[in-house]
């Protein structure tokens, strides 16, 4: 009888992590951003320092969280529109064939609002050597 109960027990724990990681995957797989690093190269004379290039991909009403980088990044919006919410500073969109710029390690979010459009970003930046393209923060 207990081997049953136990058995019992251990099935719906094992049900209910699975609907729940469903739900959870669901719910992030409808509008997730994409960041596909393009080169990683050293910056020559510069020790510890490299160029990293990557394309930041928004599907319609993606949410890029709160995040930094990790060094001073060159942004240029190659297709749609994002809102950037930088901390401490005034939101602005960015449509495309505009360029902006982003201090390393300053906290931001960007949105792209529209329903329909998706949103690319060609991103540029000069980091210390071997960082992640993107650190999330809570």
């Amino acid at each position: 009888m207990r081997k049953t109960l136990l058995l019992i027990a251990v099935g719906l724990a094992g049900i209910a992590v699975g609907v729940l990681g469903a739900t959870y995957v669901a719910a992030q797989g409808a509008a997730q951003v994409t960041r596909t690093e393009l080169l990683r190269k050293p910056v020559s004379g510069v020790e510890g320092k490299e160029v990293v290039v990557f394309v930041a991909d928004l599907p319609p009403g993606a949410v890029a969280g709160r995040h930094f980088h990790p060094g001073d990044e060159a942004i240029y919006m190659l297709q749609g529109a994002l809102l950037f919410e930088p901390e401490g500073g005034q939101p602005f969109e960015l449509k495309a064939g505009q360029i902006a710029f982003n201090p390393a390690k300053h906290i931001h979010k960007a949105t792209n609002a529209s329903s329909s459009e998706a949103a690319k970003v060609l991103n540029c930046m000069l980091a210390e050597k071997g960082q992640p393209l993107a650190t999330p923060v809570p």
